[in-house]
């Protein structure tokens, strides 16, 4: 029989277990149902207080016992509900030459420019309102040449803040009629924000970067799996040879890892594409794509967000997640069956001794029984080595105990006790021996 089943209880027939979630119980046949008698008298007032303030305690503790369930179940739909997934950004990198018209009446015409254009779309986007280019990214810096620019005017930035307006792309103008080297440095926008794990500790877990989360869990995985949580003190971790060196100590709390991963972690690397912006008129309009992997939330999520705020589809909420429940203790019965059936086909033989002793077992717990009693009634058990021991040091305590009212003759003493009589005679001297 596997390890973990459980055996049917004392006098149970052999066979499956009970019926699955939500079915009648069992009655034993030959009693009729517990029904009230319409002679009998109510209860005094006083129990019928008693009565509904147990009825009460009840209630408040089904309610609490519900919103627990039903914690439980959103939390494990929020782990099986995906909640970003991964999509393409589509990056495009352009640029426009203006040669410089000296019949211009401006003197922006006069002079010869360059115009970059970075914009960007989302692929295969399914939600309806479309998602600002900007809205991805956290900063964009657009390096160019020092040497042409200067240290001042080489670099163009963006950062987000809090009353950004999102755009659907950046536009850089500068004067030029040659060809310019740039950079451009775009870091992503994280939700919720990632980390860049320092490089011993990214080589032991095996990961780059990642969310605080994501990282510690990978941590806890590191912890049991090496077994470098201590046994006789559960809250601290011992520390092999690599955690030695990351966290510079033999043992630490697992309460002070947040802390110390402050210092390990580091911004996460920006996306860095290297762009040449062509002056060449047979170059014009050229333009560059690039492919970047971004999270977006899952339109699912909004569906099933505004379907649950709905307050006329609770009460077909509640039923549904009532059905689900029963479905699983119905799969949870099936599969205890199935293991039943299962471990008595392998081995009846075994599976019936197993059984046994387990009854035997239960049926000790439950009457308190000292000994085993199916083996005191076989005479085997008497003419055990232990006996006749056992045996004279019953009748030595009997002696020791009412030494003037125990009387008997040699010819009465038992033949078991024979050899330990010596014993006996010497610690009863008030004995009269007949």
């Amino acid at each position: 029989m596997p390890s973990g089943a459980r055996m049917p209880h004392q006098g149970a027939p052999m066979g499956p277990p009970g019926p699955p979630y939500g079915g009648s119980p069992a009655v034993r046949p030959g009693l009729p149902s517990p029904v009230m008698e319409p002679s009998r008298k109510r209860p005094a007032p006083s129990q019928q207080v008693q009565q509904q303030q147990q009825q009460q305690q009840q209630q408040q503790q089904q309610a609490v016992q519900n919103r627990a369930r039903n914690a439980k179940r959103r939390k494990m739909a929020d782990k099986i509900l995906p909640q970003r997934q991964k999509r393409k950004l589509r990056l495009y990198i352009s640029n426009t030459f203006n040669p410089a018209r000296p019949d211009a009446d401006d003197s922006d015409g006069s002079i010869a420019s360059w115009e970059l254009r970075v914009e960007g779309k989302l692929l295969d986007d399914p939600g309806k309102q479309k998602k600002k280019f900007s809205s991805f990214f956290k900063s964009l810096v657009i390096e160019l040449d020092k040497d042409l620019y200067g240290p001042d005017n080489h670099l163009v930035e963006w950062h987000r803040t809090p009353t950004t307006q999102e755009t659907d792309g950046f536009q850089v103008k500068r004067p030029g009629d040659v060809s310019v080297r740039c950079t451009l440095l775009l870091m992503l926008d994280y939700q919720p924000p990632q980390f860049k794990l320092d490089p011993r500790l990214a080589r032991l877990l095996g990961i780059h970067t990642q969310t605080r989360s994501c990282i510690i869990q990978a941590l806890w995985q590191y912890i049991k799996t090496n077994k470098l949580q201590d046994s006789h003190d559960k809250e601290y971790i011992n520390c092999d040879k690599y955690f030695q060196q990351i966290f510079d100590c033999p043992r630490l709390k697992f309460s002070e890892i947040p802390q110390r991963l402050t210092n390990l972690l580091l911004p996460p690397d920006p996306i860095v594409i290297n762009h040449v912006i062509s002056v060449d008129p047979n170059d014009q309009k050229k333009t560059a794509c690039y492919d970047i992997d971004v999270e977006v939330e899952d339109p699912l999520k909004s569906q099933m967000s505004s379907f649950l705020l709905s307050t006329a589809n609770q009460q077909e909420i509640a039923s549904l997640d009532n059905k689900i429940h029963e479905t699983i203790e119905s799969i949870n019965q099936l599969k205890i069956q199935r293991d039943f059936m299962l471990s008595f086909s392998r081995d009846p033989k075994g599976y019936i001794q197993d059984w046994l002793k387990s009854q035997s077992r239960d049926l000790k717990l439950m009457t308190d029984v000292v000994g085993n009693p199916e083996e005191e009634r076989r005479a085997a058990f008497y003419h055990e080595p232990w006996s006749q021991e056992a045996v004279s040091r019953y009748f030595y305590c009997k002696v020791r105990k009412k030494p003037s009212c125990t009387r008997f003759t040699l010819e009465e003493k038992p033949t078991n006790i024979f050899s330990s009589w010596e014993m006996v005679q010497s610690t009863t001297d008030q004995m009269t021996l007949h």
